[in-house]
Parts: C-alpha cells; sequence; structure tokens
C-alpha cells in the first residue's frame, strides 16, 4: 500500500495526525474565490505537519564560488568571512513565503488522501511526484489569482521534503560534497567539500526535537531503525550514501548526531587518482601487472584516507575473464565485469545480545569460496574473517583487503592480536601493502590537506619488508624504484620470462594508464573497454596510444621520464 509508504514518510518528519472524519477536495471555485473563506480554506487543515526548522548563519565576505545545486531555487555559495577569514559554505535556497507554506501543507494532505494501491512495478518516487504535480494543478485552479504564489517553488520544497532529505537535500544533491556532518543542536553543519576541503556551512539545527526528528527520517529511509533502547544507526540510504547516527542524548552528550559519506554513482577511478596525484602513472601500471597475477594486496589508512576508494579503483582493473566476489559490511564497491559476486553481511533481527539470523564477514568469506573465484575483495578485515581470507589467499586466490591502521608497524601488530589472530607465518602471503595518507601538499603559496599513497611495500617470504616507492613531501612527487621487486622477479621465473621483458610490459601498461589521463577518459566503464582491448588487442593498442602521445606532443624524453 503506498498510504503505509506515506505513513511511513510522514512518521518520520514529525507529523501529528489528526485524521477527519471526510476531507473534502470538491469545493466550488466561487466559494474559494471570496478571501475570508480562502483564508478559512487554508487554515483547516486535515494534519498538523510540523517543518524541521533549522538556524541559517549570515555571512558577509568575499564569494569564492558559486553554483546552482536545483536552479532557481537553491545555490551553493563559498564565502571567505571578512571577519574570520573563515571559509563558510553557504546554502542559498529561496524561503515560501506564509501563504506558499499554507499552500505547501494542503497539498500533502492531498496527496495523502487520494494516495491509492500501487503495483510492485511502479516506481514510488514517479508516483509521488505526478500526485504531487496534480495537486498543485488542481490547487492553481481552485484558489484562483495568486499572484504572490509560486507554484513551482512550491513543487521545489514538496519534492524537496517527500523524496529528498528535507532542510539538508541541497548538501545531498551537491557533487562536490563527500561527507555531511552534524556534532549536535547549535553546531554548525560540516561537509568536506572536494576543492574546499572541511569548511562549516551557515546551518545548524535549532532544537533537540528537529535534529531528533531529522535523524528518524535518515534511519526509516535506510530501512533501520533508532531509538532510545538502540540508539547506534549503521546504515546505507537509498542512493547508497552511508549514514551513521546516535539518538537523542543516549551515547552523545550533546543529543543526536549523524555523518553520511556520500556514494558517487560514477565512482573514482585509478584514472581520476592518477589526475588528482594520489598515485603516479607507473604506480598503476604496477598495481595493474600486479592485479592480472591475483597478487594480493592490503590497504592501510586511518579513517577517510580513501582506502575504499584506492582498492575499488585496483579492482577495475582485472582482466574481463576473472570471476570476483567482493564482501562488505555497506556496498560501496563498483566492478564494470559482469562475473561479479556482490555479497553484504547482514546483522542480527534478534533483541539482545542474541546473534539469530546474522551473517558475518566471516560466513561470507567461508562460503565465498564455493564461488571458485579469482579474487576476493573485503571491504575491511577487523574480526576473525581475517584469518579465513589469508587461507583463501594461501589455496591460491587473490585477495585485495583494507585494514585501518597508522603505518605498517600498527598493521602488523593488528594482524597478530585479537580477534584477528594472524600467525605470523601467514602474513607474507599478502605480497603488496599500500599506506595511503591525507597530508599537507603545497600548491602555489597555500598548503593544501590531499590523499597520497606515501608508501608501497613488498614482503619477502621471510616477512622482511621491502619499500619499491614512495612519496617525496618536500617535491610532491613518487620515487618508484622497480628494480627493488622481488614479486617482478619471482613472476619472472614462474613465467619463464625475462626480467626487462616484465619491464617493459610494466612501461606499457604505464604508458596506456597515462594516455588515459591526457585523453580525459575516466569513467570507469570506458576504462574497462580499454582493459578488455590490452588482453585481445594488445598490439594496437600500444600502438594507437604511441600515436596519440605523438600527436599531442609528448615526446620520447618526456614518455622516458614517466616511466
Amino acid at each position: 500500500m503506498i498510504q503505509k509508504v506515506f505513513n511511513k514518510i510522514f512518521r518520520t518528519k514529525g507529523l501529528k495526525i489528526k485524521r477527519q472524519d471526510s476531507y473534502d477536495l470538491d469545493v466550488d471555485k466561487s466559494i474559494i474565490e471570496d478571501k475570508r473563506l480562502k483564508r478559512e480554506f487554508l487554515s483547516a487543515s486535515a494534519y498538523e505537519y510540523e517543518f524541521i526548522n533549522i538556524a541559517r548563519r549570515g555571512v558577509r565576505g568575499k564569494v569564492l564560488d558559486r553554483y546552482p545545486i536545483n536552479d532557481p531555487w537553491a545555490h551553493t555559495l563559498i564565502v571567505e568571512d571578512e571577519n574570520t577569514g573563515e571559509i563558510v559554505y553557504v546554502v542559498d535556497e529561496v524561503p515560501l513565503q506564509e501563504l506558499e507554506k499554507k499552500i505547501f501543507v494542503r497539498i500533502i494532505n492531498y496527496i495523502m488522501w487520494s494516495a491509492g494501491e500501487i503495483t510492485p512495478e511502479t516506481d514510488p518516487i514517479d508516483y509521488i511526484t505526478r500526485k504531487a504535480r496534480q495537486a498543485i494543478d488542481l490547487f492553481r485552479l481552485r484558489l484562483g489569482s495568486t499572484p504572490t504564489v509560486s507554484w513551482s517553488k512550491i513543487l521545489y520544497y514538496v519534492e524537496r521534503d517527500i523524496l529528498g532529505y528535507d532542510v539538508l537535500d541541497p548538501l545531498m544533491k551537491d557533487p562536490y560534497i563527500e561527507d555531511i556532518s552534524c556534532n549536535g543542536v547549535g553546531y554548525p553543519i560540516y561537509v568536506w567539500h572536494r576543492k574546499y576541503e572541511s569548511i562549516p556551512t551557515n546551518i545548524w539545527f535549532r532544537s533537540h526535537e528537529d535534529l531528533d526528528r531529522f535523524v528518524l527520517k535518515l534511519a526509516h529511509k535506510a530501512g533501520k531503525h533508532i531509538s532510545v533502547a538502540y540508539p547506534i544507526l549503521d546504515a546505507m540510504l537509498p542512493e547508497g550514501h552511508r549514514v551513521a547516527a546516535t539518538f537523542m542524548k543516549e551515547v552523545s552528550t550533546h543529543g543526536s548526531t549523524f555523518t553520511i559519506r556520500k556514494f558517487r554513482e560514477d565512482p573514482i577511478t585509478i584514472i581520476d587518482l592518477i589526475n588528482f596525484k594520489t598515485i603516479s602513472p607507473l604506480l598503476a601500471g604496477y598495481l595493474w601487472f600486479l592485479i592480472d597475477r591475483k597478487s594480493p594486496i592490503m590497504v592501510l589508512g586511518v579513517t577517510g584516507a580513501g582506502k575504499t576508494t584506492l582498492i575499488n579503483s585496483i579492482l577495475n582493473l582485472v582482466k574481463p575473464t576473472y570471476k570476483v566476489v567482493t564482501i562488505e559490511d555497506t556496498p560501496e564497491l563498483r566492478l564494470p565485469i559482469e562475473n561479479w559476486v556482490q555479497l553484504v553481511s547482514r546483522p542480527s533481527y534478534a533483541a539482545g545480545e542474541s546473534k539469530a539470523g546474522e551473517v558475518s564477514l566471516y560466513d561470507l568469506i567461508r562460503v565465498s569460496l564455493r564461488y571458485r573465484p579469482d579474487i576476493i575483495a573485503v571491504g575491511e578485515i577487523r574480526g576473525e574473517e581475517a584469518y579465513v581470507l589469508f587461507q583463501a589467499i594461501a589455496t591460491g586466490h587473490g585477495g585485495v583487503t583494507t585494514i585501518h591502521a597508522e603505518d605498517i608497524d600498527s598493521m602488523i601488530k593488528r594482524l597478530k592480536s585479537p580477534p584477528m589472530n594472524i600467525p605470523e607465518s601467514y602474513i607474507p602471503l599478502i605480497n603488496n601493502v599500500l599506506a595511503i595518507k591525507r597530508v599537507s601538499a603545497r600548491e602555489g603559496d597555500k598548503l593544501r590537506t590531499v590523499r597520497r599513497v606515501t608508501d608501497v611495500w613488498e614482503l619477502d617470504k621471510t616477512g622482511e619488508f621491502i619499500k619499491v616507492s614512495w612519496w617525496s613531501p618536500s617535491k610532491d612527487m613518487f620515487v618508484t624504484e622497480l628494480d627493488k621487486s622481488i614479486l617482478i622477479k619471482r613472476f619472472s621465473q614462474l613465467e619463464e620470462r625475462s626480467y626487462d621483458n616484465l619491464i617493459r610490459e610494466i612501461n606499457e601498461r604505464t604508458l596506456i594508464m597515462y594516455w588515459l589521463s591526457k585523453k580525459g577518459i575516466r569513467n570507469y566503464r570506458e576504462i574497462a573497454r580499454y582493459i578488455s582491448m590490452y588482453h585481445v588487442h594488445k598490439e594496437m593498442l600500444i600502438s594507437i596510444v604511441k600515436r596519440d602521445l605523438e600527436i599531442i606532443g609528448i615526446d620520447t624524453e618526456e614518455i622516458k621520464n614517466i616511466l
């Protein structure tokens, strides 16, 4: 029943439902045109609707950037505060006037009462949008001349509040924002902007009641439960965004809190990382070479360093003939290949300490071995599932995963300690370890926080770490010494190919990565097409790459510097 869907939506918005015996929409137009009766018509409400209120801080200063979010109703301004010098993210939204607010509430009432059953194949979002447009057309007719009312603005707010994320919808729709966080009532909402990094916004929640209602809305949108009894939420929103929240003052002293890590429909790829200078073309070619040979790779870093983004970009380089199984708590990895099985853990549905119905990462890694995968990718290891993954790697499966650790020593200590308990003799099974960090790099006269793959190690059979690549902070460049690589020498023996031949192969792959970067080919499906072409028509692709680089003026010496 679509009615249940609406009830769910409106409960999360804090509606106090006071249902009348009837709701008469067949009001005579001539009566409505009477001003006194028009006021009565607008003031009568089938429901008492409570807006989620936010405070907006006035910011004066130099506008550094401005772009539309939903033109003409919502824009973003990046302002340098003239008093503090602080950079502030300003949400500039055209507000509803008093008459428009009343009409807005009446339209919501109409949608509630006119909603009927819909078939499973009907898109609820499209259905609600059509109902909203019908309501607006109806009310425009019945209210007569209303020159001060903007009906398109009302439609924007109906879609924003019912289908979107209410007061935070402009932030959710901003493609430059990666992260949105609220630390409590009275604190500005913070965002992580791709260009301006972590900056405060000009908005915050006025009251605990408003913030609590918004957190409930997030939980219901994610299909999860949050309450005083269960005050912690870790879930995924319908668009794939990851949300973590706390409810009221049960576990957070300032009341409800939340953070939303936005999921990109178009994921960051290996070419984006080259363009961002997170890695070099040579390092990208080297990782492509390794993943083709199912070499196990582990990425370490702290929260928000970009570990998942990095392993996703590496997995996008796999051969199209490989079978890949990904295992995650929240589905974030996205691959372009068809032979891909995506497994997601499930929390227990029982209350209390019972784990009835739980499907853990440990269970999923065990069952994934039955799928005969070429590569098993685990979003993050932190428990007993690590031991099963290492067992799978020992039997010849490729493995890619991440771990929370500041450096390689911390990683080893975590692996050897409970609850992972990896035997020291198993640790060399991970052939490669990459460290990704957020560091400061100079751009002109300013220091910016950027992400860099700061170190790459190989592990020999004795567990000794050999550094083959590192990032130079002073020069903001990568130093890669493949002549130290023991893996290339190992593959040379296994494949009975000369070491120089394998180095030449890595250089070819590096050249392709560089060419894709220069051509602006960054979409993960487009990259997959060239990965496939490399394995089928290698010589043809190499000749195209070299010809194009000559055309755009990349000479032989510059190519040598790249390699």
